[in-house]
């Protein structure tokens, strides 16, 4: 029926068969070089489906941010707006106390105006200072290929 050895299971054979036939195919290295040649096969056939999930999860994380960008400046205009009024309301207040002093309406208005200007220049002179920043001028050093430290050659002289 089989050709077994006597005394050996019909599976027994096969599996110490195959067993030490993949032995051999593992110390084999064209065996081997198959392995990993289709192993990246298949990276290389799930690579556009791995690329395409992410550009798909930043699409629509920037369509979220987006939308999350408008939202916020909706909410700095309207506080800005609700600033403003805060802003003249607290400087009513000041002009009314003044003027409740006895301070002539104009002088306490001129007060207020001065008071807001004087702060006004001082945010203006700090947005001044601070613009030079917006440069990037530790990128921009780092970036830029340093002068050469050996001195530039003579000119050639030239002869009419």
């Amino acid at each position: 029926m089989t050709d077994t050895p006597s005394g050996t299971a019909p599976g027994a054979a096969g599996t110490n068969a195959s067993g030490a036939s993949g032995a051999a195919n593992a110390a084999s290295p064209g065996r081997a070089q198959d392995g990993v040649l289709a192993m990246l096969k298949s990276v290389w056939r799930d690579l556009p489906g791995l690329f395409n999930d992410r550009v798909e999860l930043l699409s629509l994380e920037l369509q979220r941010a987006g939308l999350a960008l408008v939202q916020i400046v909706m909410l700095l205009v309207i506080v800005a707006i609700l600033g403003v009024t805060v802003w003249l309301v607290l400087w009513g207040a000041i002009i009314v106390a003044l003027v409740a002093m006895g301070l002539h309406l104009s002088l306490a208005l001129l007060v207020a105006l001065v008071l807001n200007a004087l702060a006004a220049a001082l945010a203006l002179s700090r947005v001044r200072s601070l613009l030079p920043m917006l440069k990037f001028p530790a990128t921009r050093r780092h970036l830029t290929f340093s002068p050469s430290t050996e001195p530039p050659p003579p000119p050639e002289p030239t002869t009419p």
